[in-house]
C-alpha cells in the first residue's frame, strides 16, 4: 500500500488570499489630505514588503543546510501528541538527524496543532499532519515548500509503533519525504514491506493504546475517519 501526501485544493485559494491587499477606501478629503493618505499607504506597503522579504521560509535549496545546522546542538528528542482519545509520546532517533530536526522544528512552530489523523487503515497505519482546514495550508505556506531525502540505511525497521514519513507523490522518483506528514505503524509485529521505501525516524514510547484507539475508528472514502480526529496539541517534552 502506498503512503502518499494529500494535496488539498484549498491551498491554492489560501495563496491567492495571502497575495491580496486592501486598497485605500473613501478618500474624499482635500488635495493635501489625499496626498498625505497616499504617502502613508505607500510607506505601509513598503514596510510590509520588507517584512515579507525578511521572513524566513524553507525551500528545496536551503532546507538541508538549515536542518544540518539546526540539529547540531539539538537535545530534544520527544514529542507528546494529544487527541480526543488521549495522548501518546514519540521518541525520535538521533541517527536520522534531518527527519528528527524537521519534526522538532515543526512541533516548536505549532504546525501539528489542529491538523488531523486524516488516514486510518486498520491493523496497518494511522497517518497524520494534514487537514482540509484552510489554516493548515496557511501554516504550510508560512513555513515553506520543501522535501526531505530518504534515510533508510540506519537499521531501523517499520516495527509496530514506528513513526515514519510518507513520500510526496509529485515528480518524486527518489521517494523524497513529505515533511509535514507522518504515519505510525499499528501492525503487530510490524509492516516490514515498507522498509527501504520510507524513513523510520522514531517510535511510540508511551500511549500506544491511544494509537490503537485511533486505528479502530470507522472510516469513509479514502480511509478518512468518519469523525475527524484532530491533533489537539503537539509539544516537545523532556
Amino acid at each position: 500500500m502506498c503512503l502518499k501526501k494529500i494535496w488539498l485544493p484549498l491551498a491554492a485559494v489560501v495563496v491567492l488570499l495571502i497575495g491580496c491587499k486592501d486598497s485605500p477606501k473613501n478618500i474624499k478629503a482635500a488635495k493635501t489630505t489625499v496626498s498625505t493618505a497616499i504617502d502613508t499607504t505607500k510607506t505601509e506597503i513598503t514596510e510590509n514588503e520588507e517584512e515579507k522579504e525578511e521572513a524566513f521560509k524553507l525551500t528545496e535549496e536551503n532546507a538541508i543546510d538549515f536542518f544540518f545546522e539546526y540539529q547540531q546542538n539539538l537535545k530534544d528528542d520527544k514529542v507528546k501528541i494529544t487527541t480526543r482519545f488521549g495522548s501518546f509520546v514519540v521518541e525520535l532517533y538521533d541517527n536520522v538527524p534531518y527527519h528528527k530536526a524537521n519534526f522538532i522544528y515543526l512541533t516548536k512552530n505549532g504546525y501539528f496543532k489542529d491538523t488531523q489523523f486524516y488516514r486510518v487503515v486498520k491493523n496497518f497505519i494511522i497517518q497524520g499532519g494534514n487537514s482540509d482546514d484552510t489554516k493548515t495550508a496557511k501554516k504550510r505556506s508560512a513555513i515553506g515548500r520543501y522535501l526531505l531525502p530518504p534515510d533508510t540505511r540506519k537499521g531501523h525497521k517499520h516495527d509496530r509503533g514506528t513513526i515514519s514519513m510518507p513520500s510526496s507523490e509529485i515528480n518524486n522518483p527518489h521517494m523524497l519525504a513529505s515533511p509535514f506528514e507522518f504515519f505510525i505503524v499499528t501492525t503487530n509485529p510490524g509492516s516490514y514491506h515498507l522498509d527501504g521505501d520510507f524513513t523510520p525516524f522514531g517510535k511510540v514510547v508511551e500511549g500506544m493504546d491511544v494509537v490503537d484507539k485511533i486505528n479502530t475508528q470507522p472510516v469513509g472514502k479514502g480511509d478518512w475517519p468518519q469523525q475527524n480526529t484532530y491533533i489537539q496539541d503537539a509539544v516537545v517534552v523532556e
